[in-house]
Formats: C-alpha cells, structure tokens, sequence
C-alpha cells in the first residue's frame, strides 16, 4: 500500500514537473514570436551579446579542436606577405575592405557584421585558428569556406593568414596598391572612365 501511494506520487510530481517545462517553453515561444514580430530578423539591427556569444561559440566549432597547435608552413617573408595581399585583394576585399575594417556595402550589409581584422578578437586567434576559418568557413554567418582540397590552396590561405596578422600595419602606399588589385564593379569601372575622360579634357558625359 504505502508503495502505491509512493508511485502516485511521484507520478503526480512528474506531471507537474512536465507542466511547468511545457509551460516554460510556450512562454519562450511566445517571447521568441514578439521578438521576432519587432525585429522582422533584418540583418541591418546589431547583434546582442546573446547573439555575438552564440557567433563567437559558431567559430570555435569551425575551428575545431588541435587547431591552436598548428604552426603555418609558409615563412612570413615579403613575397608571402604580397602573396596573401594579392589573394586578399581577390577574395576578400569585397566584404572586409582593403584595409581590414569591413567597413563595404557588403560587409555592413551581412549580420553578424563583418569584424574588423585589425583588432585583438581577430589578431588574438592563433595561425592555425586563422587557416581553419579560412579553410572551413563558418556556418550561420557570411564567412565562406575556401578550401579547394588542394597543396596549392592552402598556401594560398597560409600566406593569407600572413597578410591578415600585416594588416594593423598596412601603410598608404599599400593601400593604393591594394587599389588597383581588387576587383571593380561595372559601375565603379564607368566612374573610374568618366573620371580618366575628365582628366583629359573631355566633357564629362551626363545620363
């Protein structure tokens, strides 16, 4: 008898436990749908701390574990350093800038926004930790993977990785340079014609 009574309970205790989860999740639920109601999910708002902790915990995961411990194989020299700026120019520009800021239409344009290469959050991160962003990407952001499979393709991302500790130290000269190597947009090409055809003398054509 006093068994029975024993089950019933903790039968009765269960239930009321299984109660307030349920109720504890229709109350997240309904949080989630008001939050979402008010932010539509646009990419243009900031992130909150939950949401840059749960970003930061994305690219641990796309790091993966030992990565800490790989050492890059290419030498920093010069030609490495112009190597991964010429790469950089070509793949990465578009969203990072030219000078690391992520300071483009793209890169504001993406949420979570692009970090600035330049600060601690990225410099902080070892040359293997480096690599394996570059390699793998991260998932839920705009960070691409790049990994081609290939000998080749990872020394292009070691000597990326090179260029990206150079970055706090680009000089002006560099960033002109830097200029010439990133890809132009039909319209920026346009500009750049109209502007070569005004310093030659010629009447500005006007649509």
């Amino acid at each position: 008898m006093g068994r029975a009574i024993l089950v019933d309970h903790l039968m009765k205790a269960f239930v009321r436990m299984a109660a307030v989860v349920v109720l504890v999740a229709m109350a997240a639920g309904a949080i989630g749908l008001w939050w979402i109601s008010m932010h539509r999910f646009s990419a243009k708002a900031t992130p909150g701390r939950l949401e840059t902790i749960a970003a930061r915990q994305l690219r641990r995961l796309a790091i993966g574990r030992g990565a800490r411990e790989l050492a890059n194989p290419v030498p920093r020299t010069p030609e490495a350093v112009h190597e991964g700026m010429v790469h950089y120019a070509d793949h990465c520009a578009v969203c990072h800038a030219d000078d690391g800021s992520g300071e483009t239409e793209m890169g504001r344009g993406l949420y979570p926004k692009v970090p600035d290469m330049r600060l601690p959050a990225t410099q902080s991160l070892t040359d293997g930790e480096l690599f394996l962003i570059i390699e793998n990407g991260v998932r839920f952001t705009g960070m691409p993977a790049w990994s081609t499979g290939t000998p080749a393709g990872e020394q292009d991302s070691w000597q990326l990785v090179h260029f990206i500790r150079h970055l706090p130290e680009l000089t002006p000269a560099e960033l002109t340079h830097m200029e010439t190597l990133t890809p132009k947009s039909p319209a920026a090409i346009r500009e750049q014609a109209e502007e070569e055809k005004f310093l030659a003398g010629e009447a500005t054509s006007k649509h």
